[in-house]
């Protein structure tokens, strides 16, 4: 998958939000398939990972760009 940030902060937080929480619950399945041995690839825990830390890296760009607005 390897989100794009350039085309992250492009999306309004409510839709990278609901893909955040996808990516959360994609990450549990695939952490708990390898615990049973049913993950054959495991790459894509780390790739999960780091998704989800660039989504909520651009969420929080985003939240602090409107606190400043707003200020």
């Amino acid at each position: 998958m390897a989100l794009e940030t350039k085309e992250l902060r492009e999306h309004p937080v409510a839709e990278l939000e609901k893909q955040l929480r996808d990516l959360q619950e994609k990450l549990l399945k695939a952490r708990l398939d390898k615990l049973t041995g049913q993950l054959e690839k495991t790459h894509l825990l780390k790739e999960y990972r780091r998704d989800i830390a660039r989504l909520l890296t651009v969420i929080n760009e985003k939240n602090r760009q409107a606190a400043t607005a707003q200020a």
